[in-house]
């Protein structure tokens, strides 16, 4: 019998990396650390068997070390976007005099910094944003504006956008932007 497993060296330098590509490695790393933890959690024979002892307690202690920088990698990308996005909504909603940001806040509550995020990512919060049959603060479709309306001020617009994510189910699953 033969153990064979693909070497966690490959994967530790890919969670230092920046940037989406980097935060898609370290989730990769993460699952199939996981996965060989889980692995070796349910062949604990392995330990035991002279044969592949060492082997398989270098393997673990690899993913394990290997898991808990990709985790970490996460978490500080993920303080960092938190902390990015609650910085762009202060300043957005600070504008003087009632701006889209402001407009978009008063309209969807609680779900304001998600709504901004998407918004500035659609169209730069600019109500008469195109993009062929996209119109708009959210760049709502032909059909998206005749089921939930559209108009042409922040506040129809994201009324419009509010009805729109309500019917979705409360997600951002319709735009292509969503928050993270």
């Amino acid at each position: 019998m033969c153990l064979l497993l693909v070497s966690t060296a490959i994967a530790l330098p890919s969670t230092r990396t920046t940037g989406p590509r980097g935060v898609a490695a370290a989730t990769r790393t993460v699952k199939r650390d996981r996965q060989v933890l889980r692995f070796f959690a349910n062949h604990a024979w392995l330990f035991a068997d002279p044969r592949f002892s060492a082997e398989a307690r270098r393997q673990v202690a690899a993913h394990r070390r290997s898991l808990r920088l990709a985790e970490r990698f996460l978490s500080t990308h993920h303080r960092t976007v938190v902390r990015t996005k609650r910085r762009l909504v202060r300043r957005l909603a600070a504008a003087k005099p009632e701006t889209a940001s402001q407009t978009i806040c008063r309209v969807f509550g609680p779900n304001c910094s998600d709504a901004i995020v998407v918004a500035y990512c659609e169209s730069r919060l600019h109500t008469d944003a195109r993009n062929g049959q996209y119109l708009g603060l959210f760049q709502m479709g032909v059909l998206a504006r005749q089921l939930f309306g559209h108009g042409s001020t922040a506040e129809e617009q994201a009324r419009a956008a509010l009805h729109y994510f309500i019917a979705s189910g409360r997600d951002w699953s319709p735009w292509s932007c969503r928050p993270r």
